[in-house]
């Protein structure tokens, strides 16, 4: 297993029901405990875990969600504990089942990380780089490692699986391997991060969490999340030129203002910062089709944001990783012969839902550049409807939601009472934004 990030560590857990030893190489030195590394850039900014996430972290790992609980870790029922506002005004807050989980992502990496080491059969190895494959000219037989302060050698192996991230270089190992590259392709969303911790008064709010989406009449947006360690997690962000947040303190909540819903701003307005301003410009999104390549040898797949490198915007980095783990126990439970061609045809369609639902996101900005088909456009077209009434309708907001969540598939939202409302509702002018107490809506 070449990465311990969270699609290293879900792999791992997986792969130790099918093979008698697991190895997991990291260049990082990782930290023991709850604590941000060199390899996580992004784990300083606002996380959650979408409630098929949760879902499969409580399969893999039971009884993982208590654990971190007691850790200052947020159960929460997305649409009831949290404040979405996709369109102009917020979501109903009623109870829909899905089940997410506020977290900082050192403290999700940790859990996760403790319960594969404690497995028996699963050894982590830090500050060990992988630097190529091996290979036999037929299948791919293990890789080599370069110790920090050592010499390069060689570790044979029956499966090699590339965990490495979004800046992976299996691409190029398998180039010179004699092996094609797998087709890409790139979205650059032109968004930037800034976030901020400020310290939370348990019971304070009625939220566990604002969401603010950018939209094609509003490019940009705001996230604040109740995380382990009594603070908000809190990420502003822009799209396009002029759009960045500033990282100016000062500047920094008075920017929250021009949002919709008034909740990031006032809580921004009294709450107490715990550090200053940090900037992210995202970098490409970025989709490697390994299932469509003619020539796949044996011995080797990739899995997490070695295959698809989303737009963290939208929070499904973790999640996909999730499934696909799931993916690969299945795909080996068939055998290992063929296994690689197996697990990307699957893993293709647990990335199609989310990558179509980032990307088109992305392209309703015109300054984004990318394909934009008679369905890209159609798609945005309706969402935007979609997101409209979700203020409206709890019905549509909860249905979005699933989908959203990976908990339902897309056609879910073309359902013949879905479209209704959300031709019905979306048509209709927005009223003032103001915050409501939780009440009987329209569903």
């Amino acid at each position: 297993m070449l990465g311990a990030s969270m699609a290293g560590l879900l792999a791992a857990r997986v792969l130790s029901e099918s093979f008698a030893n697991v190895t997991i190489f990291d260049r990082d030195t990782l930290p023991a405990g709850a604590a941000g590394r060199k390899g996580v850039p992004q784990g300083e900014h606002s996380h959650g875990l979408l409630a098929r996430g949760r879902q499969v972290l409580e399969e893999l790992f039971p009884g993982i969600v208590t654990e971190l609980t007691a850790e200052g870790a947020i159960p929460v029922d997305l649409m009831r504990d949290c404040v979405w506002v996709t369109g102009d005004r917020p979501m109903p807050r009623v109870a829909s089942g899905l089940a997410g989980l506020c977290v900082s992502r050192p403290l999700i990496e940790a859990g996760v990380r403790r319960r594969v080491r404690a497995l028996p059969n699963v050894v982590i190895l830090d500050g060990h780089e992988a630097t190529g494959l091996l290979f036999d000219g037929r299948k791919v037989t293990g890789a080599k490692v370069l110790p920090a302060g050592g010499s390069e050698h060689d570790i044979a192996a029956d499966l090699v699986v590339d965990a490495t991230g979004r800046g992976n270089r299996g691409p190029t190992w398998l180039a010179a391997l004699g092996f094609e590259r797998p087709a890409e392709e790139r979205v650059d969303p032109l968004t930037v991060y800034v976030s901020r911790d400020y310290r939370r008064v348990p019971g304070r709010e009625d939220f566990a969490a604002v969401v603010n989406s950018p939209n094609a009449g509003r490019p940009f947006g705001a996230v604040a999340i109740a995380a382990d360690g009594d603070r908000w997690m809190v990420t502003l962000l822009g799209v396009g030129a002029g759009q960045a947040p500033p990282t100016d303190p000062d500047a920094y909540a008075a920017f929250t203002a021009k949002l919709p819903d008034p909740r990031v701003h006032e809580l921004l307005s009294t709450a107490e910062p715990l550090g200053p301003p940090l900037r992210m410009r995202l970098p490409a999104s970025v989709r490697r089709r390994y299932e469509r390549m003619d020539r796949l040898p044996d011995g080797f797949v990739a899995i997490g944001d070695a295959i698809c490198a989303f737009n963290p915007a939208y929070g499904q980095g973790m999640t996909v990783a999730a499934a696909e783990a799931i993916e690969l126990r299945d795909a080996l439970r068939a055998g290992r012969a063929g296994l690689p061609r197996r697990f990307y045809a699957k893993a293709a369609k647990v990335v199609d839902v989310p990558w179509d639902i980032a990307v088109g996101a992305d392209l309703a900005n015109p300054e984004v550049q990318g394909e934009r088909t008679g369905k890209t456009r159609f798609l945005n077209a309706y969402v935007a409807k979609i997101q409209t009434a979700s203020g409206r309708s709890a019905a549509v907001g909860r249905r979005f939601l699933q989908v959203a969540n990976l908990m339902q598939a897309p056609p879910a939202l073309f359902a013949p009472g879905i479209v209704a409302r959300a031709l019905w509702f979306g048509r209709r002018r927005p009223a003032a934004v103001q915050v409501p107490q939780r009440q009987k809506v329209a569903a």
